[in-house]
């Protein structure tokens, strides 16, 4: 039976703001192209029956629903998370939609370089990761290469072995029942339904759950990571760019769309669609589609949608043992 892929996407990304406040965390621009294009491009070889994006209401969630729409290479279906829950909660609101069928689930906010064909193909896994410090994350503890225990951000961790967002259960219905069961009990953690509570009841009951590790992790969940994510994946993936009147230093993804000139961009920029860009020089940023950005020098920066961006160049004639300062 064919996998459905959830995508949780209803999350609020408080850390990313002013940027969520009117775009959808998964719809910013990272290497090229939006964080969901990322996650969608790599489910397209599984072939799953659908994929169930779980949106939040309002007029984020119906622009993760218009990208939706646009996609003709997956079969894309929208559920809505009401009230922010937790992950748990945003999995469970998938299980009309889902039916019986096994479960790929990928968080919304990460990107996981992992070979998802070799994922689903033997018994329920769980992508991991070591990493120094899991007291931040889902981490599970394995033996016998089982995993015995999860834990959702413990204070004293139990292992280094960091959960990373990307699961695939066997039994999609028995992970529900776990989801439902922890409804019903009033279970939570940190005030949320966690899916890693509903993965300890699935453990509990005798399903087997084995480790996957991943090859890359990549969080965009705030600026600092979004720009370190940028600069990784534009790395791996960029393809060489040029344009007539401009110097571009690699590695740069620039939508074809966009419109630059007399301008120096690079290394580690991503340009989007429709973007401006007139006498500037861009390195290690990322400017979203509609960005206008002129007369100035940006680094370390990201430049949200249709924003305007205009400094100022100065001329000088300053004379001996002087000192000039602009703020």
């Amino acid at each position: 039976m064919k996998p459905v892929a959830i995508v949780p996407v209803a999350g609020a990304g408080t850390r990313l703001r002013p940027h969520t406040h009117t775009t959808p965390k998964a719809l910013l621009l990272v290497a090229g192209k939006t964080i969901l294009a990322h996650i969608l491009d790599q489910i397209v070889p599984v072939s799953p029956e659908k994929v169930i994006l779980v949106i939040a209401p309002g007029a984020l969630g119906e622009r993760i629903r218009d990208y939706a729409s646009s996609r003709k290479d997956l079969r894309i279906e929208c559920v809505v998370q009401e009230e922010p829950k937790g992950l748990g909660h945003a999995v469970a609101q998938a299980r009309h939609a889902a039916g019986k069928s096994p479960l790929l689930i990928i968080l919304g906010d990460t990107i996981v370089q992992a070979d998802l064909e070799a994922l689903i193909q033997d018994g329920s896994r769980v992508g991991v990761r070591e990493v120094d410090d899991p007291r931040r994350f889902g981490v599970a503890l394995v033996r016998d290469g089982k995993i015995v225990q999860v834990v959702e951000k413990p204070a004293k961790p139990v292992s280094k072995l960091a959960i990373v967002g990307l699961y695939y259960i066997a039994k999609g219905p028995l992970l529900f029942d776990c989801l439902d069961r922890l409804v019903r009990e009033g279970r939570l953690t940190r005030g949320e339904i966690q899916l890693t509570d509903a993965l300890g009841l699935l453990i509990e009951g005798g399903e087997e759950l084995r480790p996957f590790p991943v090859k890359g992790w990549y969080d965009c969940g705030k600026t600092e990571t979004l720009l370190e994510t940028n600069r990784a994946l534009l790395d791996q993936l960029a393809a060489p760019v040029t344009r007539e009147g401009v110097v571009v230093l690699p590695p740069v993804a620039m939508d074809p769309t966009a419109d630059v000139s007399a301008a120096v961009i690079g290394p580690h920029v991503s340009i989007g669609p429709r973007t401006q860009v007139r006498q500037a020089v861009v390195r290690n940023s990322i400017l979203n589609e509609g960005a206008n950005v002129r007369d100035i020098l940006l680094e370390g920066s990201v430049v949200g949608e249709n924003a305007v961006v205009r400094g100022a160049y100065q001329r000088l004639n300053v004379g001996d043992s002087s000192e000039v300062e602009y703020s």
